[in-house]
């Protein structure tokens, strides 16, 4: 049984690990249960089950219609990429192959079966698992897996998956650690505590600074809960009159079809998301916005004028249209870059927090004379502190606790703070390392 199946993303030399053959025959799988729909959580699954996985892919009904969008994106992404690459001769390898193809990720699709949050779903005998909320996107789980042992008693390995942020909007807050035999716990924010300030303050000040300057507001965004978190957060300012009403571009197809599942999965919802919706107002639409489609139609916003907003993916700018937009405009003094989320090591938002003077995109240099900014306090994941509120109500102190998903300072620290507060043995497995339970 395979816990999630994700890309390496980052640096060149984990890139190059999903080129790797696969640890295990992927036919030797029984299942794999995925705990939410981003690329480093479910990306492999096309390469999984082209090289001989059946299924089932297990995930939560809101993160199987996300993946109908976001699996076939990837696919196109990876041919675009290739081609491209192939025309300009910027790959060292003749020719450039796709990791996987669109037809790949509808094969992958096919495996494809929900399990709703809280639903015991039996795998094999003696063998079942059930989804906890995260919070941390639409249909983001935990995963408790149970498993009957020999001597009739039952292990339980808790994978935390990837935890939300408390009090932020949309959607409803992460489900606490009940606690279990073992933990698997995420450490992205292991080290570090959000900015405390309020994000849309962060964000009024950003806009109005670059609406001062004439200049068009890029800003990369993940298409999944940044976005949508963005959207509400645009639509708060100008409904306050924090900021002017300017002209908003959506330009990423899988935002699009994330926002209109953002809007359906009302189970989903927090309080405040409801009630929104009940008095009639559409929480994720700002004034003068609009959502760009064709191709032709993201080329002509080349052409326009500020002040204005393009929020466009991927949030890292590792691909995308964002790279477009990017490469066309950042060498605009008048331009305003903003990240609004994590960043990478060895991705090229990273680079440009970094203040590199040029940044190369689709195998050309590009002058940095943009303003590059952030918002520090917005972010999807736990920091430090949240994770430790996570993981307060365990009922039962797990035996041994891995740390994973993080920065080795991140998850080592993350290790020290849970051994210090909770007494808990924490370890940080290597990559491929076997552990008995």
């Amino acid at each position: 049984i395979l816990i999630d199946a994700g890309l390496f993303q980052g640096r060149k030399e984990l890139r190059l690990r999903n080129w790797e053959p696969f640890p295990v025959p992927p036919s030797s799988l029984s299942a794999v249960i995925l705990t939410h729909a981003h690329i480093d959580h479910t990306g492999f699954l096309p390469r999984l089950v082209r090289e001989g996985f059946g299924g089932p892919s297990l995930a939560t009904p809101p993160t199987t219609r996300l993946l109908r969008a976001v699996l076939p994106d990837a696919g196109h992404l990876q041919e675009e990429e290739a081609r491209f690459a192939n025309k300009v001769g910027s790959s060292k390898h003749t020719p450039a192959e796709p990791l996987f193809t669109v037809r790949d990720a509808q094969e992958a699709l096919g495996t494809l079966a929900a399990v709703p949050f809280g639903q015991t779903f039996t795998l094999k005998p003696g063998i079942e698992f059930r989804y906890h909320r995260q919070g941390h996107i639409l249909g983001a789980a935990a995963v408790e897996l149970r498993v009957k042992t020999a001597g009739g008693d039952h292990v339980t390995v808790y994978f935390s998956g990837d935890v939300g942020r408390y009090g932020v909007p949309i959607l409803r807050e992460p489900e606490p650690y009940p606690g279990s035999t073992y933990l698997v716990v995420e450490s992205t924010y292991g080290n570090r505590l959000h900015d405390p300030g309020d994000p849309r303050d962060q964000l009024a000040e950003t806009i109005n600074e670059a609406a001062a300057r004439k200049g068009v507001i890029l800003i990369p965004a993940f298409a999944i809960d940044r976005t949508q978190e963005l959207l509400y957060f645009l639509r708060e300012l100008v409904e306050d009159g924090a900021v002017a009403p300017l002209p908003i571009f959506l330009d990423s197809p899988m935002a699009r079809e994330a926002t209109i599942a953002y809007r359906s999965c009302a189970l989903e919802h927090d309080t405040e998301m409801r009630e929104l919706v009940r008095e009639g107002v559409d929480p994720m639409v700002p004034p003068n916005f609009e959502i760009v489609g064709r191709v032709d139609e993201s080329k002509r916003l080349n052409s326009l004028a500020g002040p204005a907003i393009i929020i466009s993916a991927s949030g890292m700018a590792t691909g995308g249209r964002i790279l477009h937009h990017l490469k066309h405009r950042l060498p605009d003094p008048a331009t305003t870059v903003v990240f609004a989320g994590f960043q990478a090591e060895g991705t090229r938002g990273r680079r440009l927090l970094d203040g590199e003077a040029e940044i190369k995109i689709f195998g050309e240099m590009v002058p940095v004379r943009a303003q590059i900014r952030s918002i520090p306090s917005l972010s999807a994941h736990a920091d430090a502190d949240e994770l430790t509120i996570w993981a307060s109500e365990a009922a039962t102190t797990p035996a041994k606790v891995f740390v994973t998903h993080g920065e080795p300072e991140a998850s080592q620290a993350l290790a020290d703070r849970f051994a210090a507060r909770f007494g808990w043995r924490c370890v940080l497995p290597a990559i491929e390392e076997t552990v008995t339970l």
